[in-house]
This record gives C-alpha cells, sequence and structure tokens, in this order.
C-alpha cells in the first residue's frame, strides 16, 4: 500500500489483496475518525493472507512509527491463543474435554473441587475467577508455588450452576493443566512456542523473553484511573456497580495478584508484567500472527495435526451453565466454550451459522476464527480503549470484511439462538 499523503495516512503501510479495499479505508479511518494511535490488522483467507496493514505510531509520546515487525500486547485476546495451545493437547490425546480436571491434576479437588471438568473450566464455569490468597510476583512466575495456590481455592458457586469471566485466573489453572498432561511438563508458553509458533512461523510470546527488545514493542496508551472515570457512563450499570466495588467478584476477578494494574495502569508496559508466563493477559506479538493462527483452525488445522473432534468441539455452540447465560463477574449475558467465547447478541462476530471463536481483548485488540468462511482475523491497536467489547475500531474492520466477501456478520437474533 506504501505511503500516502495527509494525515496520519502517510503513516500506514501494507498490503491488502483485491477485493478487500474496503478493510484498508476502514482502517484510515479509525485513525482519522476514531483516535487511533498505532494499530494493525491481519486477515486470512482460505489459508492465504489477503489483509496486511500497520500504521500509525508505536509510540505516540515519542511518534515512533508502528513499523512491520512491531508486537503489541494484547491483553485477554492471549486466552484466545492459550485456548488454541489446550485444543492442541486435545487433538494429541493428551486430555478430554469432559474429563474431571483432577484427574490430571489431583490436588485441584481440594475444596470440593474434584467432580469440575475440563470443559467447565475452560468455559468459567468452574466458579474460580477469583485469586483469594495473599501472592507476590515472584510466586507468579513459579509454576510449582502458583499451582499449590490454585489447588487451595474454593469455588466461588457450585460448578456448572453459573459462570463468570476468569479475566486473570483462567491461564494460571490452563498453563497448570497443560503441564501436568504433557509428557516434557512443559509450560504453556513453551509449548505454544514448540507446537504450534514454530511450524506456524509466528511470533507470539506468553512470557516475553529478554532477549526481545523493548524498542520493537508498542507502547499501550493507557488511561489514569482518574481519566478512564469519565468512560463509566458508556458501560452496563451492573458491571460498572461491581468493577467500583472492591470487594465483589467483579473487582477482585479483574485483579492480577501482586501486580496492581488497576492502580497503575501503565505497569502492563513494564517487563514486570511481561516477562512471566499471564496466559491469560500479557501475550505480545505480531497481529499477523493471531491472524495466521486462527486462520490454521478456520481451515482445518492440518499444519498443526489437529483432529475433526477437537475443531467440532470449538466450532460447536457453548453449552451454557445450568443457571443461565448471564455473567456473574460481568454482569450481562455472556457465552464461553473451551477457552473462548462465541458470538452473543452483543457481539455478534464471524459468520451466519455461529460458528466463529475467538477472544477480545481488553483495550481493543480481537481475534477469531470463522470456519464459515475460512477466516482468521487480527486485530489490535495501542490506544487502550475503556469500554467492554465488541470495540468500535474492530468492528469497523470486521463489517468491512465480511461486506468485501459478500458475507455481513450474523445478525443479532441468530447469534442469540445458535451461539
Amino acid at each position: 500500500m506504501g505511503s500516502r499523503g495527509g494525515g496520519s495516512d502517510e503513516l500506514i503501510r501494507g498490503d491488502v489483496d483485491e477485493g478487500y479495499g474496503a478493510v484498508a479505508d476502514a482502517f484510515r479511518r479509525n485513525f482519522r475518525e476514531r483516535g487511533e494511535i498505532g494499530a494493525a490488522c491481519g486477515v486470512y483467507r482460505d489459508g492465504r493472507k489477503v489483509v496486511d496493514l500497520w500504521g500509525g505510531y508505536r509510540d505516540g509520546v515519542h511518534r515512533l512509527p508502528w513499523e512491520h515487525d512491531t508486537i503489541v500486547t494484547m491483553m485477554s485476546l492471549t486466552k484466545g491463543i492459550a485456548a488454541i495451545t489446550l485444543a492442541h493437547a486435545h487433538s494429541r490425546g493428551l486430555l478430554a474435554f469432559d474429563e474431571a480436571v483432577a484427574t490430571y491434576w489431583p490436588e485441584f479437588a481440594q475444596q470440593g473441587k474434584g467432580r469440575i471438568t475440563v470443559r467447565q473450566l475452560l468455559s468459567h464455569q468452574a466458579g474460580l475467577p477469583v485469586i483469594d490468597a495473599d501472592v507476590d510476583p515472584g510466586v507468579l512466575a513459579d509454576p510449582d508455588a502458583i499451582a499449590e495456590v490454585l489447588a487451595r481455592q474454593a469455588p466461588l458457586w457450585e460448578p456448572g450452576t453459573r459462570h463468570g469471566y476468569h479475566a486473570v485466573s483462567l491461564g494460571f489453572y490452563e498453563a497448570e493443566l497443560l503441564r501436568r498432561v504433557d509428557p516434557q511438563a512443559r509450560t504453556l508458553g513453551r509449548y505454544l512456542a514448540e507446537e504450534i509458533a514454530t511450524p506456524l512461523d509466528l511470533e507470539f510470546y506468553i512470557g516475553l523473553p529478554d532477549e526481545v527488545p523493548d524498542d520493537r514493542r508498542a507502547r499501550l496508551h493507557t488511561p489514569r484511573p482518574a481519566q478512564a472515570l469519565k468512560y463509566l457512563n458508556r458501560m452496563p450499570w451492573r458491571y460498572v456497580v461491581g468493577l467500583v466495588n472492591p470487594r465483589s467478584p467483579t473487582r477482585q476477578a479483574l485483579t492480577l495478584p501482586g501486580i496492581p494494574v488497576m492502580s497503575d495502569p501503565d505497569i502492563v508496559n513494564r517487563r514486570e508484567f511481561l516477562a512471566p508466563e499471564l496466559a491469560a493477559i500479557n501475550g505480545t506479538g505480531l497481529v499477523r500472527s493471531v491472524a495466521r493462527a486462527y486462520g490454521c483452525l478456520a481451515t482445518g488445522g492440518g499444519e498443526l495435526g489437529l483432529t475433526r473432534e477437537t475443531l467440532e468441539a470449538l466450532e460447536a455452540p457453548a453449552t451454557p451453565p445450568t443457571g443461565g447465560t448471564r455473567d456473574d463477574v460481568l454482569r450481562f449475558d455472556t457465552r464461553y466454550a473451551l477457552g473462548c467465547i462465541k458470538p452473543t447478541p452483543r457481539y455478534p462476530f464471524g459468520g451466519s451459522q455461529g460458528r466463529a471463536f475467538g477472544m477480545p481483548g481488553g483495550g481493543g485488540s480481537m481475534g477469531f476464527a470463522d470456519p464459515e468462511h475460512g477466516i482468521g482475523y487480527g486485530y489490535a491497536p495501542n490506544r487502550f480503549s475503556v469500554t467492554l467489547p465488541p470495540d468500535p475500531r474492530s468492528s469497523a474492520l470486521e463489517r468491512a470484511l465480511y461486506d468485501s466477501i459478500g458475507a455481513p456478520p450474523p445478525p443479532a437474533e441468530h447469534a442469540r439462538t445458535a451461539a
């Protein structure tokens, strides 16, 4: 695409295949109309890269341009990549989704957790969104130590009866489960690197290596707590009530033990946040790698040796808890399945059949697979949006993408029945 004259267009780079020009136009409009500082967007369709865009500033303070190799921290989008990692283990026969977690991790059975299945854990139904023990950063980086803390945690509700977003905790549980079933007892970050990133030629880290230079990373421009208050009226009021109450499951589930993200948002740019393997929230990498990973799953997963059984489980409608779809943490209806979200009336992403699966990230990022159309999608900005998904910047890109292929995203009424 090259350089374009005028405004921020001169800093927009990349290419789109013929027929996808509307995505490039939407990408430019995000800078002109939606306050974009820096961002990247990638799309694979039927195994081929059709959109690869980046632009703006990787650091808006020092006016450093977003480059072809700029990596960015994508917050909860990380959960989707972790879900792909667990799916790979499932295809290898290392775990079964309907087996009890305690079968693989006996200590997990403490506090009445013995019957929680892998499916319930990955679908946020285990009642474990909060880690209520005092934990310092050293424990977070020690798999044995954090595993002991997790094993002692009591559920907040009867597993399987309700669900609530395990915003931070899920990654620790996933990581220990994988470590228990992997014959090499690898961490989730190492398993990802060796079994998924290497064969697909991805650059995506859970636990940022020391050798990755800081000047390649996009700076996340996060609002100070006082600034964030002005955005509260854009969020569901029940969620806001929970967020401002330090004793509520909402606030506690969004709190990282030992790392003060709430009171010091800029910590997400520092090594103390990025270096540990936080498989729910600190994945950092190339946005096109997210699209590539989801694109592989959207076209059968052959390059990773994924089985049809695994893919069908990811594509299937979510199995809601017996108590309904109201999220006890986010305080609105959600649908989770095997570590990912599924389309809902509130967020109807993907194709019209409701087979899509993926994960948004705090600040505005989004990644998903749409098997109906063979699409893998990734987007991440560095201007941190203080709103709940869907982010209007990603939504604009998704609309342009589906318009380009003549297949609009699913209407809300379809998502209500099929997701």
